[in-house]
């Protein structure tokens, strides 16, 4: 790709970093001589990638496999031959599928019936299959591709109706297990064990096959998805073309308030120039009026736009199929997408990907970056927006090409999260001692103490009616969660926990899902319903809210960076008082909207640090403490998804002068879902690399005073006042010039 470069492509103030990726050749083995000789004549390659045949001789010995290669490395062959030789072997054997989203399954339909594997029967069983067929795929699919939450609500209830499936259930796929995280992973946990037990009831133990994209903690991911210990197969064997990386980075427009130009503007122009050059091209954005645009601005430049297309949530299954279809045929040189093209859909041989904005994990972006170059030489190009992370980036290129990419962190013994499992497990079978193995003695120890259950001579069972499960919200730690509802469709856009909902669906808020502005016209606290509508103004809101802590259990406390560090279990109340209504593009303020809403106190876990007296040398007076202070801690909450795979929206914050229980300057960082989900934990597990980043963040702005790329937070509680940036970056690079030394106290 030099020559683009030399065409003058890449070049300008605008290139922050250029390097390049090697080409790798790929590493075979043969087929498997037991392979089912119908199996091998349909799958019709010669030899394996050397991480493939692992995955068989790890399936082939019964143990739990995860594959954790890169995007295009042939982990969906990898996982299916096991599956496909089993059923081919013996029809009467079951696999089941899980995929995060429908169109995966769909993609991954297509593949098992192109193979036409004889006796191999695969089908979809979501909530769009027609009832008078669900029964006919009961009885007769073998390979049933569904995805969690109909496990969760459909099979698991109503196991009686899928007995012969569980009864033999040999192989459970899991793909795009990284996905499986926080609170939906924490949920999805528990469905995976329910489904070990009852298939264990049906005299089954099937094998599990995950497939992720690459983490830091494939093993301990796995582990904590099955309660079980699983073969990581991890040394990506399949070949690689030389990949061209550049991080471009909008020009500065005025260095003080620390503006620069659109993102989506200079994507467009990239893509463009490719589509020029007759280069595949593909473009992700992070929501679906972004892709609109970066499509109309590149159609713009070119004046044509008959080879160039959007992909989205919201067009029809046959609209996409068909851009998936042009595009792998070569008839499209360019696609503007949301993540739904991110996770393992088959587009074909691509040139370019641009990522508009960092995604949120390094994982997302080599996911992304992974389908460029699968002809030949490939260029990844990652567009910066002004966000803090993603300018950090810009300034500290190998903080993001050379780190190791996040933990995936669940926690599947989340009371608030077990607590519905437990009840929908004795709704399926009395809960016995036995059942500590799969759904762990936590499980146990909340049913014996919970009214709704009753003890029997078969064990503990359900005392309602109705089954328990539909109560359960797979996305939420709270069952009495809040349905978000576009009034315009009347769907269901999600839901959110009643700690959060106060802050981001209160009345007169603008409201975002998946990357869409909805402003909320009403939010009632009764039936727990927030009615939303489309919105398409230049303003958008912040809550301003007040916030108190209380210490219930510091579990670990350490001297860390020359200060007291602790990790533990606090109690969080908040008070939403009011919001702010601001302009996108100036970020003025409109006006101050007053709210009056009860207070929400939630258990959660927290990092809380105690700076000594001489870290905090000529900035301990009044407000300058507390602006050095509140600064760090936005910067630190900026940073924390680095570390763990999880979002700023999901970390919330408080920094006092003086808190009632230390009787010193304190900081807390707490995880934002009531119980924790182990984010804050792994920000504690890796705090001297956290505050390290968190020092170079700041002091490589070069605003003047304080901006959105480093210390000013789009959820401050505060609305970003009392924020003092200098002060922050002196008491953080005092903390990382103090050593890492690190003792328990």
């Amino acid at each position: 790709m030099d020559v683009l470069r030399l065409e003058g492509l890449l070049e300008g103030e605008e290139l922050a970093y250029l390097t390049t990726e090697p080409e790798r050749a790929a590493r075979l083995a043969p087929l498997p001589d037991e392979l089912d000789p119908r199996v091998r004549a349909a799958v019709g390659v010669s030899q394996l990638y050397a991480h493939q045949r692992s995955t068989w001789d790890a399936a082939a010995r019964g143990e739990h496999a995860l594959i954790t290669t890169g995007t295009a490395s042939g982990k969906t062959l990898a996982f299916n031959l096991p599956v496909l030789d089993a059923v081919a072997r013996q029809p009467k054997t079951r696999a089941l599928y899980l995929y995060p989203t429908k169109a995966l399954a769909q993609d991954q339909f297509r593949t098992l019936t192109e193979l036409r594997v004889p006796r191999v029967k695969p089908a979809i069983y979501d909530g769009d299959t027609p009832t008078e067929q669900r029964w006919q795929i009961r009885k007769w699919s073998n390979v049933i591709l569904t995805n969690p939450d109909m496990v969760h609500v459909g099979l698991l209830p109503n196991h009686d109706r899928w007995g012969d499936v569980l009864a033999n259930l040999r192989y459970v796929v899991i793909d795009e297990a990284h996905v499986y995280r926080g609170v939906f992973g924490s949920h999805v946990s528990n469905v995976l064990r329910r489904l070990r037990r009852l298939a264990r009831i049906y005299g089954a133990e099937p094998q599990f096959l995950l497939a992720s994209a690459t983490v830091s903690n494939p093993g301990e991911l796995g582990a904590s998805l099955l309660g079980d210990s699983v073969t990581v197969i991890g040394d990506d064997a399949a070949p690689r073309t030389e990949r061209t990386i550049v991080l471009w980075n909008p020009p500065l427009l005025d260095a003080e308030l620390g503006l620069r130009g659109s993102a989506l503007a200079e994507a467009a122009r990239l893509q463009a120039m490719f589509v020029e050059r007759g280069l595949r091209t593909l473009t992700f954005a992070k929501s679906r009026k972004a892709t609109e645009l970066v499509h109309r601005f590149t159609a713009e430049r070119l004046g044509d736009d008959t080879q160039l297309s959007p992909y989205r949530a919201g067009y029809t299954a046959q609209q996409r199929r068909e851009i998936e279809r042009r595009l792998k045929d070569g008839d499209l040189l360019a696609v503007t997408t949301t993540n739904a093209l991110e996770l393992g859909i088959d587009v074909g041989l691509l040139d370019c990907v641009i990522s508009v904005g960092f995604p949120g994990t390094v994982a997302s972006l080599r996911q992304q970056w992974g389908r460029a170059g699968r002809r030949s030489n490939g260029l990844a190009v990652l567009v910066a927006s002004e966000d803090g992370l993603d300018q950090f980036f810009m300034r500290e290129p190998d903080k993001l090409l050379g780190r190791r990419v996040e933990a995936a962190i669940l926690d599947h013994a989340n009371p608030r999260v077990l607590a519905g499992h437990v009840r929908s497990a004795a709704y399926e079978a009395p809960l016995t001692d036995d059942d500590a193995t799969l759904l762990g003695r936590e499980a146990l120890d909340l049913a014996r103490a919970d009214p709704s259950l009753r003890q029997t001579p078969a064990g503990i069972v359900w005392a309602g009616t109705e089954h328990p499960a539909s109560r359960v919200p797979l996305r939420s730690t709270d069952p009495d969660a809040f349905s978000i509802v576009d009034a315009s469709t009347g769907t269901v856009l999600g839901a959110v926990d009643r700690a959060r909902a106060y802050s981001t669906v209160h009345e007169g808020a603008i409201y975002l899902h998946r990357g869409e502005s909805f402003l909320v016209r009403e939010l009632n606290l009764n039936t727990l319903y927030a009615v939303v509508e489309p919105f398409a103004g230049d303003w958008y809101t912040q809550a301003k809210k007040d916030t108190m802590t209380q210490i219930v259990e510091a579990r670990q406390t350490e001297w860390r960076l020359g200060m007291e560090v602790c990790f533990g279990e606090i109690e969080v109340t908040e008070q939403i008082v009011g919001y702010e209504r601001k302009t996108v593009s100036s970020q003025e303020r409109i006006e101050l909207v007053p709210l009056e809403l009860p207070p929400t106190t939630f258990a959660t876990e927290a990092v809380w640090y105690l700076p000594e007296p001489a870290q905090l040398r000529d900035l301990d007076e009044m407000p300058r403490l507390l602006g050095t202070l509140h600064a760090a801690e936005h910067a630190l909450i900026a940073l924390l998804p680095l570390w763990a795979m999880c979002d700023r929206w999901d970390i919330g914050g408080l920094s006092t002068n003086i808190h009632p229980e230390t009787g010193r300057p304190t900081v807390f960082i707490y995880d934002g879902h009531p119980g924790g989900v182990g984010i804050t934990e792994r920000g504690f597990e890796q705090f001297e690399g956290w505050v390290r980043d968190t020092a170079e963040l700041i002091e490589g702005c070069p605003c003047s005073s304080g901006c959105p790329s480093c210390v000013q937070s789009p959820k401050c509680g505060n609305l970003n006042d009392m924020l003092d940036k200098a002060g922050a970056a002196t008491f953080l690079r005092r903390l990382v010039d103090f050593g890492p030394a690190r003792s328990s106290s």
